[in-house]
């Protein structure tokens, strides 16, 4: 049985007792957001992003079947008790336009509906209206006259 780093747990440790102001916004340009959600996501990837190594930790130590079970049951409630902001799941696809979460391209990470009218205004690169559709729409009408 391999004995679990006591500096790992040790850091994890001291890294759960953060409070929930931890997780606010505090130093943001507000200029580049628009409302209060597009605001959360930011700050939900910046701590996903800060706590990630340590979630990996933990999940190791938890799946880890050579530990001792109460190592892995400590890990396991530390997990637990981590903020809900540093889980994967918690972070959405916004629009950078207009901060939507529902109709997002991810591709492009606009919602649909300014992703059709960027196109049309040609800011998007590479992308342009379909032709071929007006071409045959024409043909259609030609035939019926």
């Amino acid at each position: 049985m391999l004995p679990a780093s006591p500096m790992i747990i040790q850091s994890i440790k001291h890294h759960n007792t953060a409070k929930m102001s931890m997780f606010r916004a505090k130093k943001l340009d507000l200029g580049c957001f628009y409302n209060i959600r597009t605001i959360r996501d930011h700050t939900k990837r910046k701590t996903f992003e800060q706590f990630e190594p340590e979630r990996q930790a933990l999940r190791y130590m938890i799946r880890n079947t050579t530990l001792s079970p109460r190592v892995r049951a400590e890990a396991q409630l530390q997990l637990a008790q981590m903020h809900c902001y540093t889980r994967p799941t918690q972070i959405r696809n916004r629009c950078i336009m207009g901060g939507q979460g529902r109709g997002v391209l991810s591709d492009f990470k606009m919602s649909r509906y300014q992703f059709r009218m960027q196109a049309i205004a040609g800011n998007i690169p590479g992308v342009k209206r379909a032709s071929c559709l007006r071409a045959y729409n024409a043909e259609l009408v030609a035939h019926k006259h």
